[in-house]
């Protein structure tokens, strides 16, 4: 049976949120930000899974969004989990994601994203076997359970010849991998910070990659890129030439970012991902993400308003 669709009241189609990567301590992290407005959190893990079972991780995330909910008539959401290592070189990775798979509806969702890792002494193309040995039984798994795997595209400071992590950090790449294993639940985490990095226009990327209907999660980050310093020193000066920003503060538009998604009917969130920004860091890093949320909010927006009851366009 399909699912309704997520209902447009209160953009619950479309959902604002942030990264809760707190392990152990995931569920008092989401108590303690959600009345900043967060409506959804993308719970992520680094390489390895917390002491604390993946299930006992969602009873406790589940009766803090329970209490939230009942308390302010507001439901936030799990929007997806998130393991990031490397499995194709880390057999433990590769369980620890199948691992998440498992777990995921237990949190409510149906995404669990991450990298699908590099053979970091070898080029990308050089990968794809290996790539389709350990994905391929990865992406059954999730098929039987009703999970779609998001592949985000962080370079990691890799490069095509020499890849760190994630040997998804390119279009090019992605087509690779989309043909080695041509399956409809496997598609991306997007956001288009990396894609800055690279110096790719992520509204022109977007606008090609939506109709394909592979982009199944957004991060919500993005960057300033410093045109100054590139045509006085180039990309290998020396200096800094991107800075990653939250979503507002950075050179996207994110209007044009959630038109594409509306346009092309995208039912999700986008979940901001903080800890990056040079400036709204430290003290002030909650400071950045939540003027990220309003900005993002604003962008989708603002407030969710109903037609009048019985019209339409051609009443």
């Amino acid at each position: 049976m399909t699912a309704d669709p997520p209902s447009r009241d209160g953009h619950q189609d479309l959902r604002i949120g942030t990264l809760a990567g707190r392990g152990d301590a995931t569920a008092p992290y989401i108590r303690a930000i959600l009345p900043h407005g967060f409506e959804s959190f993308q719970i992520n893990f680094w390489r390895q899974l917390p002491a604390k079972p993946l299930g006992q991780i969602a009873d406790e995330v589940r009766a803090v969004l329970d209490e939230a909910a009942e308390r302010t008539g507001r439901r936030a959401v799990v929007s997806s989990l998130g393991l990031f290592g490397n499995p194709l070189q880390d057999e433990a990775q590769a369980q620890a994601f199948a691992a998440c798979i498992d777990a995921c509806r237990s949190f409510g969702c149906d995404i669990v994203a991450g990298w699908p890792g590099a053979l970091e002494d070898r080029p990308v193309d050089a990968s794809m076997d290996r790539y389709r040995e350990v994905w391929a039984p990865l992406a059954r798994r999730a098929a039987d359970a009703g999970v779609r795997i998001a592949f985000e595209n962080c370079d990691m400071g890799g490069t095509w010849d020499r890849p760190r992590y994630n040997i998804a950090h390119s279009p090019r790449a992605w087509s690779m991998m989309f043909d080695a294993l041509d399956q409809e639940h496997i598609g991306l985490e997007w956001e288009p910070c990396h894609q800055m990095v690279s110096l790719i226009d992520p509204i022109a990327q977007l606008r090609e990659w939506m109709p394909t209907g592979r982009v199944f999660h957004l991060h919500g980050k993005c960057a300033t890129v410093m045109w100054d310093v590139i045509r006085r020193q180039g990309l290998r000066g020396g200096e800094p030439v991107v800075y990653h920003r939250h979503p507002g503060m950075g050179d996207c538009d994110w209007r044009q970012v959630i038109d594409l998604l509306r346009l092309h009917h995208y039912e999700g969130s986008i979940d901001i991902e903080g800890w990056h920004d040079p400036v709204y860091k430290d003290e002030l890093e909650m400071t950045g993400q939540v003027h990220a949320l309003h900005y993002l909010q604003r962008c989708r927006g603002g407030d969710y308003i109903p037609n009048p009851p019985g019209f339409t366009e051609d009443a």
